[in-house]
């Protein structure tokens, strides 16, 4: 009887079998994410800046925008972006500090609940300091701190900027932090919204739609600003000095 080769003859090798993932975060979800993030570190970069006031509070007012999208997306979007998830998490504080307190060791602690927990703390403050942050900032740019007595409100609006971009970096701490405890890249489903690991994907329907939607909505937002201003988002001075500034890079060169 003749030996059937197990592999063709020509040499090709078996292709190795993909790792098998499930999606676990929607479009728009992540759509809110990277948008969200991208207006903080635009209107933080501006914050200080005179010439770019107009683009700090365009960036401001969209972050509000995006929260309410979230709060909304959060109470009538699918399962797996509600909100109650988000509070659910936080609602298990006092059993894991009664598990704390009745464990003989701290060995005997499970951290894993407490690192879930953090995450939950981290995110919730993010989406909570945005009322602050933006009521603060309107009051501010509209002085109303000529009304109320002195330059408190602009204190407050700092404060909470610069409280903001601390939870941002506790935020990505803890990310980096768990992907060395478990191993697995924390970050990467924010961007794929795939995970890797067998059973049923959380997300049923990607609702790409919703996302480029948002996208353009945001877009859309900005455009209508920059028509609406004498002078655009960033004030001709700035432009004319970073004009200068390209100009006398070119003279060098």
């Amino acid at each position: 009887m003749q030996a059937h080769p197990v592999f063709p003859s020509t040499g090709d090798q078996p292709q190795a079998e993909a790792t098998p993932s499930r999606l676990i975060i929607d479009a728009p979800t992540r759509m809110f994410h990277w948008l969200f993030a991208l207006s903080f570190v635009g209107a933080y970069l501006t914050a200080d800046s005179e010439n770019f006031r107009l683009l700090h509070v365009t960036l401001g007012y969209t972050m509000a925008g995006l929260l309410v999208f979230r709060v909304l997306y959060g109470l009538f979007g699918p399962r797996q972006a509600r909100l109650g998830v988000l509070w659910r998490k936080l609602t298990g504080l006092p059993a894991w500090l009664r598990s704390v307190r009745t464990a003989p060791s701290l060995s005997a602690v499970n951290g894993r609940p407490a690192q879930n927990l953090l995450m939950a703390l981290a995110v919730f403050a993010l989406l909570a300091m945005v009322v602050p942050l933006t009521l603060s900032g309107y009051a501010t740019y509209n002085d109303w701190g000529d009304f109320l007595g002195g330059d408190w409100l602009e204190e407050v609006h700092e404060f909470f900027g610069e409280a903001f971009l601390f939870v941002v970096l506790v935020h990505l701490a803890l990310i980096l932090l768990l992907s060395l405890l478990r191993r697995k890249n924390q970050a990467a489903p924010m961007f794929t919204g795939r995970a890797e690991g067998t059973g049923p994907s959380l997300v049923v329907n990607n609702r790409a739609w919703l996302a480029t939607l948002l996208l353009l909505a945001v877009l859309a937002y900005g455009a209508w600003e920059w028509q609406n201003s004498p002078s655009g988002l960033v004030s001709a001075q700035a432009l004319s000095s970073f004009t200068a500034a390209e100009d006398r890079d070119h003279d060098d060169d």
